[in-house]
């Protein structure tokens, strides 16, 4: 048995009403990435929009743009008998469904994509360097492999998307 996080999930944004799976979409891609990488502790997932991603970027990473993920990892203090806190998960719609759409996948599919990616970087992954992402889009690939969902790095041939 694994140590899977508690999961807090905030609907922001009302377009995320167009996928009302969303809520088990991320809970069964962070389950199935805690079963890959065990994380004990708690952690939240915000889905919003473009523009509140934006701005989180801009104050918090000097980028003036949205973008389809931002991560948070917590500070490493623990304190006794208090739950370890991972951090935070925050997912644009608008980039999010535009991206699955250009790739013609599944916008849950993508969104699971997202999350694992997103979950990995608060336990420290990172995709820096070729070798960090190798290893981080390898864990990637294997952890939405256990829930059915296509390689998000394979190579399309041109014309296929």
């Amino acid at each position: 048995m694994s140590t899977a996080p508690d999961i807090d999930i905030q609907v922001q944004s009302p377009l995320w009403n167009a996928e009302p799976g969303a809520d088990e979409t991320v809970r069964a891609a962070i389950t199935a990435a805690a079963e890959a990488v065990p994380a004990a502790g708690e952690m939240s997932v915000a889905l919003t929009d473009d523009d509140a991603v934006r701005a989180l970027n801009r104050d918090w990473r000097g980028i003036d743009k949205p973008t389809n993920v931002l991560s948070f990892p917590a500070s490493t203090s623990k304190a006794k008998g208090i739950p370890a806190l991972l951090g935070d998960v925050i997912v644009a719609y608008e980039t999010l469904a535009r991206e699955a759409a250009e790739e013609k996948k599944p916008i849950l599919h993508h969104l699971a994509h997202l999350v694992v990616h997103g979950y990995l970087h608060l336990l420290g992954y990172d995709h820096q360097t070729d070798s960090e992402a190798e290893a981080m889009e390898t864990l990637e690939r294997n952890i939405l492999a256990r829930l059915n969902i296509a390689d998000p790095y394979r190579d399309y041939a041109p014309g296929e998307i």
